[in-house]
């Protein structure tokens, strides 16, 4: 009996350890968003660069992750996620040591790039990992912890970056900091190297590869750019990104003017727009495990988070309930993801993990450059009850992205289970 424990328990150790040191490795990539965006009032008495020539440095960040993520994905699946794992994380060093060690505006471009670079590869890396060496039961799970990861690291940036500069006063130890917390991790993944190692299931996949026959992408290297169901989730991503960042960026400002309530109050829509998002996603991991109708899951709490984010920009509530609403949005937008996540897994062809994750997650990096401009513009003309609508019509709007993509899994799975 024991010995059927053992047997029993080595797998899920064994995911447990995977799945933990990708969701800390996602985690240090989703804090590198924020490394420098939290010291902006100290940069700007530094260095006397506009809030423009800032927002100039976050949209390179965005446009060096999106471009590196989409050719990432081709290096992962040649070479390897691990390898392009620890490349990213080393990046992520040398962004903070030349933050803290900035001398000019050019520096500080040159730290966002270089984070930038970093960010890329991991939507690729950490999916072609999770889905190589994750089991069936856990994945969903794993799914749920990658992106439970992902908000924390969002979430301790600020308070990490800014409450190391206030405490000692100086930004520069808070970036070398930074680059120190990146360096932690590349030693704890180097360390523990095993547990990442995707290689070893190469033959495995080729083998699923081969028995898909002529069903999959096809057998060159950017077939699987011809699936329609790749640039469903490529529009799945950006338009539920575009919703993402007008909370991030805009809806403590626009709470404040809409409903009057102090800035020190609105400020915390954001951190309980991603508290009540991680707390979805641990929901959604059971979800995704058990749901095969995955699109249906997606639409109905992205529905809801819409319609919570659509209610907040009538203004009819109270200050206090539009903050709570818009809150809980983000518990709707996070019971979602984790199918999102398995809903990509089963559109993926075999063999094409890496790159598939880099095309359609650069989505992401791409509906965060282009949102940030226009939500802003609304803000700057006095429509702060547009950015909330706006932010509810795109999720809206990848509700249809995801529906179509969920339909098109179903018709292949039922007419796989017709054939055999």
């Amino acid at each position: 009996m024991t010995a059927s424990v053992n047997a029993f328990a080595a797998p899920e150790r064994r995911d447990a350890r995977t799945i933990g040191l990708v969701g800390l490795a996602h985690g240090s990539s989703h804090f590198f968003h924020l490394l420098l965006p939290p010291l902006f009032p100290w940069l700007i008495a530094d260095f006397g660069t506009s809030y423009a020539e800032l927002g100039v440095m976050v949209s390179l960040f965005f446009i060096v992750s999106g471009v590196g993520q989409m050719l990432s994905g081709f290096i992962v699946d040649k070479v390897g996620a691990q390898r392009v794992m620890f490349a990213a994380l080393s990046s992520f060093v040398i962004a903070g040591l030349i933050a803290s060690s900035a001398q000019n505006y050019a520096m500080l471009l040159a730290a966002s790039f270089f984070a930038g670079l970093g960010n890329a590869p991991f939507h690729p890396v950490d999916f072609t990992i999770l889905n190589k060496r994750v089991t069936s039961q856990n994945i969903g799970h794993a799914f749920s912890v990658h992106g439970i990861s992902g908000n924390i690291g969002w979430a301790v940036a600020p308070v990490f970056m800014a409450g190391i500069t206030t405490l000692s006063g100086s930004w520069r130890l808070a970036c070398l900091c930074g680059a120190l917390f990146a360096a932690v991790v590349l030693v704890i993944m180097v360390l523990n190297r095993r547990w990442l190692d995707d290689r070893a299931f190469d033959a495995e996949e080729q083998a699923a590869a081969k028995n898909a026959g002529g069903a999959g992408a096809g057998t060159g290297t950017f077939d699987f750019l011809k699936l329609p169901a790749i640039w469903l989730c490529f529009s799945f991503f950006f338009w539920s990104t575009v919703g993402l960042s007008a909370i991030q960026n805009f809806s403590s400002s626009a709470l404040h003017q809409i409903y009057d309530l102090p800035v020190s109050m609105t400020a915390l829509v954001v951190t309980g727009f991603m508290l009540c998002g991680a707390l979805g996603m641990v929901g959604g991991g059971f979800l995704a495990q058990r749901v095969q109708r995955l699109e249906k899951t997606i639409a109905i709490f992205l529905l809801l988070a819409a319609a919570c984010l659509a209610l907040v920009a009538t203004g009819w509530l109270s200050g206090m309930a539009a903050l709570v609403v818009a809150s809980m949005a983000g518990f709707g937008h996070g019971l979602a993801g984790p199918s999102r996540d398995m809903l990509i897994k089963r559109a993926t062809p075999a063999g094409n993990t890496g790159r598939v994750y880099g095309t359609v997650y650069s989505g992401l990096d791409t509906g965060f450059a282009v949102a940030a401009p226009i939500f802003g513009w609304m803000m700057d003309h006095q429509m702060p009850n547009a950015v909330f609508f706006g932010a509810a019509v795109a999720m809206a709007i990848s509700v249809a992205s995801a529906g179509a993509v969920g339909v098109g899994v179903h018709k292949k799975r039922m007419a796989t289970q017709a054939v055999a």
